[in-house]
C-alpha cells in the first residue's frame, strides 16, 4: 500500500450529531465514551440540544445528509422520535436511536406510559445537589457559627436552649432548606447580625416551660452533674421563655411552639410560616 500522496484532499472528518431534547449530556457523554476505545479518533461532536420542533430535526437531517454525518438521539418525546426516525431513513441518514427501547421496555415491566418529557434525569440530579449544598450549608452555620453566612440562610431558626434548634434544622437541610441557628440567652443581647436579616425568613422557637426544664435536666444528667442552677430553675426558666418571646413579637419574627411535636410536625409549620411570609408556594 503506497502512502496517500499529500496532493489529495484530506478525507472528509464525518460529525456526529448528538440530538436531544434536554442539553444533550447522556447522548455526548456516551458517544465520547464509545470515541476513546479508537486510536486518535477526531470525529467532530456536534450538541444539538432543546430539540422540540419538527423543522429542528429537519435541519439536522439535512446538515448530516450533506456531511455524511452520523445523528445519535435520546428524544424521549414519542412524535419527535418517530420524526427523526422518518426523516433520516428518508435521507439515508444513520440515525442511532438510544432511548427509545429503553423507554419501550421500561414501559411494558412498570405498565405505564413515559412522561415524554426531556430532562427530568437531570432535574433529579440537580434536586439531589441542591440538597447536598443545603446540608453542608446547615451544619457550617449550626449553633451560631459564621455570621458572616447567615444572609444566605433560607431559614434562620432561633430559641432557647434545649428547643431543638439543631435536629430541626437537619431535617429541614435534608429537605433541601439551607438553615441556619442561633441559640439565644434572655440576659444576652443578639447579635447585630441578626437583626439585619430579612425577618420574614426567621422563627423563633419556644417550648412549654415544664418540656423545657425536663430537657434540661436530662442534659445535666448526661454531663454527671445535677446541681440547681438559673438553667434548670423552674420560675428562671419561666421567665426566659417570656423574655425571649416578647423578643420575637417587637423584632416581628415567625413563632413556633415545639412542645410535645415531633420534628416532621415542627418542620411542616416552619415551612408553611416562612413561605406565607415570603408570599410562596411550600414545594
Amino acid at each position: 500500500m503506497t502512502e496517500r500522496d499529500k496532493s489529495e484532499p484530506e478525507p472528509p472528518q464525518l460529525p456526529i450529531f448528538i440530538v436531544s431534547g434536554g442539553k444533550g449530556h447522556s447522548g455526548e457523554q456516551l458517544t465520547r465514551t464509545a470515541l476513546a476505545q479508537f486510536k486518535e479518533a477526531d470525529l467532530p461532536v456536534i450538541v444539538v440540544p432543546h430539540v422540540q420542533e419538527v423543522d429542528q430535526i429537519k435541519t439536522v437531517v439535512d446538515q448530516a445528509a450533506e456531511t455524511g454525518g452520523t445523528i445519535i438521539h435520546t428524544l424521549v418525546d414519542s412524535k419527535m422520535r418517530r420524526t427523526m426516525i422518518h426523516l433520516a431513513r428518508d435521507r439515508n441518514v444513520v440515525a442511532i436511536d438510544l432511548i427509545g427501547r429503553v423507554l419501550s421496555r421500561f414501559a411494558k415491566v412498570l405498565g405505564q406510559e413515559p412522561l415524554g418529557q426531556p430532562g427530568e434525569y437531570w432535574k433529579i440530579r440537580q434536586t439531589y445537589f441542591e440538597r447536598v449544598e443545603a446540608i453542608e450549608y446547615t451544619v457550617a452555620h449550626d449553633d451560631g457559627r459564621d455570621p458572616a453566612g447567615w444572609p444566605v440562610a433560607e431559614i434562620m431558626l432561633v430559641g432557647m436552649s434545649r428547643s431543638g434548634k439543631t435536629p430541626l434544622s437537619m431535617y429541614l437541610s435534608v429537605l433541601g432548606w439551607k438553615v441556619a441557628n442561633l441559640p439565644l440567652f434572655a440576659d444576652v443581647p443578639p447579635p447585630p447580625e441578626l437583626l439585619q436579616l430579612d425577618q420574614r425568613r426567621v422563627v423563633g422557637l419556644y417550648i412549654e416551660p415544664g418540656q423545657l426544664l425536663a430537657h434540661r435536666q436530662q442534659r445535666q444528667r448526661h454531663l454527671g452533674t445535677s446541681s440547681l442552677s438559673p438553667y434548670t430553675d423552674p420560675l428562671k426558666i419561666h421567665e426566659e421563655i417570656e423574655t425571649l418571646r416578647q423578643f420575637y413579637r417587637r423584632s416581628g419574627f415567625a413563632q413556633v411552639n415545639v412542645t410535645d411535636k415531633s420534628i416532621e410536625e415542627s418542620a411542616d409549620e416552619v415551612i408553611a410560616l416562612v413561605t406565607r411570609r415570603l408570599g410562596l408556594s411550600p414545594s
